[in-house]
């Protein structure tokens, strides 16, 4: 990828510059810019929230510039953080189209948006991306366990910078198995409750009679 002044830069070119100018946003991004741009290295926290994903967008585009988006879900874990730069996943064989894989041949930039839902969080992630095919060791190691998913391909992400918008407009969503979970508890809540009552019931009964 192209040298930058700042990480900021794989986003912040120089007609976004001048659109933020004109539309009076230049200055708050120009302060970002003094203290060295973007974040690069995969701290801590966005490791946990990388890793606790069951889903995330990967964007690509092609040697002409034609952009795509394709999604990639598993169960949480199903991307790990390798290293301070360096995000890995199994890709599952899908529809066999393999539109990600001949447009990180043609140009390896890449981009992944990953959305948490219930706690209204994103992050923007900016960076390349390339196949590795072959690679047993890579993949036994990236492949989640007991996943009912035939793995086809490994995709290695390299982060050159990162960024989180602010929660606003995003819609609170929950996962299914979380609502069902809270559902079990509060059954098994009520159950108690309900046997709890029978008891005292019973217990005012003996009372009454004494």
């Amino acid at each position: 990828m192209n040298a930058h002044a700042f990480t900021s830069d794989v986003a912040f070119t120089p007609t976004v510059k001048a659109i933020q100018a004109r539309k009076g946003s230049r200055q708050s991004y120009a302060r970002v810019e003094e203290r060295g741009g973007l974040q690069a290295d995969i701290t801590p926290d966005l490791a946990a929230f990388i890793e606790m994903q069951t889903s995330v967008f990967l964007s690509t585009a092609n040697g002409d510039g034609q952009p795509y988006i394709q999604h990639r879900g598993g169960p949480a874990g199903f991307l790990k953080v390798l290293d301070e730069r360096t995000i890995g996943f199994a890709d599952f064989a899908g529809n066999r189209q393999f539109i990600t894989q001949g447009n990180l041949a043609d140009n390896p930039r890449a981009f992944l948006f990953l959305i948490d839902y219930a706690h209204r969080q994103r992050i923007k992630i900016w960076g390349s991306a390339r196949v590795v095919e072959g690679d047993a060791e890579l993949m036994a190691r990236l492949m989640p366990r007991d996943y009912k998913a035939r793995p086809e391909q490994v995709i290695l992400f390299t982060v050159a910078a990162w960024d989180a918008n602010c929660p606003q407009h995003i819609p609170q969503r929950f996962e299914a198995a979380d609502v069902a979970a809270a559902l079990a508890e509060r059954d098994r809540r009520i159950e108690q409750l309900e046997q709890e009552i029978v008891r005292l019931r019973e217990v005012s009964k003996v009372g009454a009679r004494e």
